[in-house]
């Protein structure tokens, strides 16, 4: 199938959405090579302004790649190393407690076997973060107490500054022996504050630094700034019919710079800084780390007898590994994208996949929070998507 096939697929798939009240907008493209397909429906709110391409989006958890990249250029030019112990840099997480079990009580536990390295950041191995089981147990409690942004969604706002925010941290156990578990989100949080730490800048300052001016991605940041607070959509926690809950409005969290900039979920963005971004991944523009390392960033890290465990990610893992900070397809996935197909969602509403064998991209923006696998909207794009990659 052609870009452009692909595309009218995609048009109609996401007009029949917008239509129905699914969403109020959305942006969306597939591209491969130079051939760049676009297609942008509805208005940035309920009722408002017509969406336009440079529509700024909430990309959540697809902030994770880029921060991921931003680390993988320190590991370049020698400020980091992949197995190096992250407590040269973040000394107050050195020496370690594990639970005895993730669930167990705060004050059952044993010394961690070996120090967090870079890469347990990166494949989310560090021994920390989300389950979607047990969301009760008394160390997700206090983490919650504790204001950390560690679970849930994003709440850019809420975290203190980084300094304070490893305080609170380093009172809590580790979930898991560092190295041996995979969970979900805490891994790009601590390597926000460890990249910080490192470079000796804020976070915002190295990644813009490190991937974002190098690749013309200018609408990109922790926060809503000049000009595209204009162009900021209104964020949905909801949208049924008549029924509207706004997660976070123009003039909401995104509107100014928060405390601590969340690697793991705070970034805004655009269709074309995001593409950009996915084009350098398979060598096309500036390329900001050597190709060996985006080898490793997009092959499966984690061992089997992770990937059965359903209580951390249900159904995640059916067909895809984890790289750094992104998922990996293992085998083809539901939508009919092939082995080796790598990329991620955000929460409030955005997706991505690349296809690196036949140098296919998509790309769709909303700002509906919604999980991947069970919206009919994501659902549709991804399967009209999967054809441009047999074109």
């Amino acid at each position: 199938m052609t870009t452009a096939a692909a595309i009218d697929r995609i048009h109609a798939a996401l007009a029949g959405h917008v239509a129905a009240d699914r969403l109020p907008g959305a942006v969306a493209l597939v591209a491969r090579g130079d051939d760049v397909r676009v297609t942008v429906l509805g208005a940035r709110s309920v009722g408002g302004a017509a969406m336009t391409r440079d529509t700024v989006f909430r990309i959540a958890s697809m902030s994770k790649p880029i921060a991921a990249v931003a680390a993988l250029a320190l590991v370049d030019d020698g400020t980091l190393a992949l197995d190096a112990s992250i407590e040269r840099w973040l000394p107050e997480l050195a020496d370690r407690r594990v639970l005895v079990r993730p669930d167990g009580p705060l004050d059952q536990t044993v010394p961690a076997r070996r120090a967090i390295t870079v890469r347990d950041l990166l494949a989310f191995r560090m021994g920390f973060g989300i389950q979607w089981a047990g969301q009760g147990a008394p160390v997700v409690r206090a983490a919650n107490a504790l204001q950390l942004g560690a679970f849930g969604p994003p709440h850019p706002q809420e975290p203190p500054a980084l300094d304070e925010w490893l305080r609170r941290f380093a009172t809590l156990p580790l979930m898991d022996q560092p190295g041996t578990r995979w969970r979900y989100h805490t891994g790009s949080e601590v390597l926000g504050a460890l990249l910080a730490r490192a470079a000796g800048a804020d976070l915002g300052e190295v990644i813009r630094a490190r991937v974002l001016a190098p690749l013309g991605m200018r609408d990109t940041a922790f926060w809503a700034r000049d000009d595209a607070r204009d162009r900021l959509a209104t964020c949905y926690g909801s949208l049924d019919g008549d029924a509207q809950a706004v997660y976070d409005p123009v003039d909401g969290a995104w509107a100014r710079p928060p405390a601590f900039p969340s690697a793991g979920g705070g970034l805004v963005s655009t269709l074309d800084d995001l593409l950009a971004f996915a084009r350098m991944l398979i060598g096309h523009g500036p390329q900001l780390v050597p190709a060996r390392a985006i080898a490793e960033m997009t092959r499966d890290q984690l061992a089997a007898a992770e990937k059965q465990d359903g209580s951390l990610a249900p159904g995640l893992f059916a067909t895809r590994g984890w790289g750094f900070g992104v998922a990996v397809n293992t085998a083809v996935d539901a939508y009919g994208w092939p082995v080796g197909t790598y990329g991620w969602d955000g929460g409030l509403g955005t997706s991505w996949r690349t296809d690196p064998a036949s140098g296919s991209i998509a790309i769709v923006l909303t700002q509906v929070s919604a999980y991947p696998d069970f919206w009919p909207v994501y659902r549709d794009v991804w399967t009209a998507a999967a054809e441009v990659t047999r074109g």
